[in-house]
């Protein structure tokens, strides 16, 4: 139970992967592009905006109230945070006719169809869970909750209900993914056998949270590699992980030295079946000489080789830049493809969300994918405690595009 509002924010929270596997995971008579949608419905909500509330009015809801404010389909109801003063200034910035200090009077006030969550990751399932028990559609940043249970709970939750739940990474829905998968389904790289992504920074200081426990850089950063690896090369059989603490205590704005808990440098290798395996390592103490804008070719943050061929990302998975792709038919040579945004943004995922409620074109991204990679990141943080491989329970059905 979410507790009072006077209290303070720590106390606030008490298939195998080969190119003719992946064959079967997408349409055969049809393109894979960044705009084809995984499936059409009809819609849920009609003949009216979609009534949004967003909750977490800190950093990141800078980068999603002007994307949303900018959605047709989307009126912006209310605002919340633990903060009063910023759900208050938001909600006068972008329009929303009320805010609240807390959920239980966020989900008493003006009524409301989706709920977009943006508070710290520790927060994420019992504010997940009480407004789907309050029949809310929800799209949450990541993660869903902090290991399976949760986040299958929050599923079933959603299924009882009648009501839709979806969550961040959103990468899957990048053309520069789409062009990815599409070349290993088309055999171009021949047999898939391994892929590797990075992603690290020195680290946040503008909260906590990514320090506290359950925080950490694979919440975080890793996350998004291990939802695009996933999704490339299917879901994780096992995982084994070695994770660390390299920098005791961080400065924190507004709160001096904190204590970290969490594991600020993480390595992981998934094992996708067949012998196919990815590696993935993220951190909070990486000097990063390139900056997120960088189109070099060299600047590769992740990479699928197979027997012909390899592709390499440009940029990060959350906003690529374009695909690096060599092969034997063409001399090994890189060439740059996929250069486009194509209209996608890493913040997005709450406007495609109203869009599925509005028209039905239901996007790629989808809960038990999400669900996955909660357990994949909670087993290895259970590989670490045991020094051991960790079996993964959960799957999730291939993209049908």
């Amino acid at each position: 139970m979410i507790q009072p509002k006077n209290l303070n924010r720590r106390d606030f929270i008490k298939e195998t992967v080969v190119a003719g596997a992946l064959a079967t995971a997408f349409h055969e008579s049809s393109g894979l592009t960044a705009s084809t949608p995984a499936s059409t419905e009809g819609p849920i909500i009609v003949g009216r905006k979609v009534k949004v509330a967003l909750i977490g009015c800190g950093n990141v809801s800078g980068s999603y109230f002007p994307t949303l404010v900018a959605s047709p389909h989307i009126e912006l109801v209310s605002t919340c945070d633990i903060i009063p003063d910023r759900a208050e200034q938001a909600a006068k910035k972008y329009g929303a006719s009320r805010h609240f200090p807390h959920i239980d009077q966020l989900l008493a006030g003006p009524a409301f169809d989706l709920l977009v969550n943006l508070t710290d990751i520790q927060q994420h399932y019992q504010i997940n869970r009480l407004a789907l028990l309050a029949s809310r559609h929800i799209w949450s940043e990541k993660p869903l909750g902090i290991n399976y249970a949760e986040a299958k709970d929050l599923l079933e939750i959603a299924k009882a209900k009648g009501v839709q739940l979806l969550g961040s990474p959103t990468v899957v829905a990048s053309p520069q993914f789409a062009f990815m998968a599409q070349t290993i389904r088309d055999g171009k790289l021949g047999r898939v056998t391994a892929a590797h992504a990075s992603y690290g920074h020195t680290g946040p200081s503008w909260s906590s949270f990514f320090y506290d426990k359950n925080g950490g850089s694979l919440f975080d950063l890793g996350v998004y590699s291990i939802t695009t690896l996933t999704g490339l090369l299917g879901p994780a059989k096992a995982v084994v992980a070695m994770t660390g603490i390299v920098t005791p205590t961080r400065n924190i704005t507004g709160k001096g030295d904190v204590r970290v808990v969490a594991e600020d440098n993480a390595m992981l290798i998934m094992d996708h079946g067949d012998g196919v395996l990815s590696h993935i390592q993220s951190g909070f103490n990486y000097y990063t000489a390139r900056e997120h804008s960088d189109t070099d070719p060299g600047h590769h943050t992740l990479s699928v080789v197979g027997t012909k061929g390899a592709i390499h990302l440009a940029g990060y998975d959350w906003g690529p830049h374009g695909v690096d792709l060599a092969t034997r038919e063409t001399g090994g040579r890189l060439e740059r493809k996929a250069t486009e945004a194509e209209g996608y943004q890493w913040q997005g995922g709450a406007v495609k969300m109203a869009e599925f409620l509005a028209t039905g074109v239901r996007p790629r991204f989808t809960a038990p994918h999400a669900a996955h990679v909660a357990e994949i990141i909670a087993g290895a943080h259970q590989s670490q405690a045991t020094g051991q491989r960790i079996a993964m329970t959960s799957t999730f059905a291939p993209m049908v595009l």
